[in-house]
């Protein structure tokens, strides 16, 4: 046979899917594209800048899941498999564009310890829109922390940098947070007056 017949495969089926992808169809890979590309938006978001940002890091997740799909354990659930590929294709990206582009300064502003009475004030929306706002290590460290449950440990051997290192990090990126809360949502800091909670990293 000269051409060589492309698996079929069920749209609502992951496993027919995978073992289409695997083959080179270029439907399955769209259709696979498809159902997940809103879960790895809701991924990538986090830990970019602004949407473009976030963009070019899903094209280059979903390049890497087709590149290692041969890899992947079918009975290990994909989604946590495709999570850890979006991660790891963001910290990749930071790797690439290390800024440290700091829009706010912390000298001489008195802000407060981490409260958060006033973060469960705002939406979620809004909290990422903050997010992204923040330098990119602090936003980094902060989503992996924070967002995705990375211990310190983990962080650090990610990014390449110290497990103390991750601590300020975050230390620093919940300041910039407060300090931006401060700016733009003035009525919650008010309402709220940031009391000391007296919490502090492990």
């Amino acid at each position: 046979m000269l051409f060589k017949p492309k698996p079929r495969f069920q749209e609502n089926d992951l496993a027919s899917v995978l073992t289409a992808c695997l083959a080179g169809n270029a439907r399955a890979q769209r259709c696979l594209i498809g159902q997940f590309a809103g879960y790895a938006k809701s991924l990538c978001t986090r830990y970019a800048a602004g949407a473009e940002e976030a963009e070019e890091i899903i094209q280059d997740g979903f390049l890497k899941v087709f590149t290692h799909l041969p890899r992947y354990d079918p009975t290990q659930p994909f989604k946590a498999w495709l999570r850890t590929i979006m991660v790891n294709t963001a910290v990749d990206y930071y790797r690439k564009s290390q800024k440290w582009t700091s829009q706010l300064s912390l000298d001489d502003v008195d802000v407060p310890d981490w409260n958060d009475d006033v973060i469960s004030a705002i939406s979620a929306q809004e909290i990422l829109a903050l997010v992204q706002k923040l330098p990119p290590a602090y936003r980094m460290v902060f989503t992996m922390y924070v967002v995705d449950g990375y211990s310190h440990r983990e962080i650090g051997d990610l990014l390449n940098i110290q497990e103390g290192t991750s601590k300020s990090n975050l230390r620093d990126a919940r300041r910039k947070l407060q300090l931006m809360i401060k700016l733009y949502h003035p009525h919650l800091y008010q309402t709220y007056n940031w009391p000391n909670s007296g919490r502090h990293e492990n």
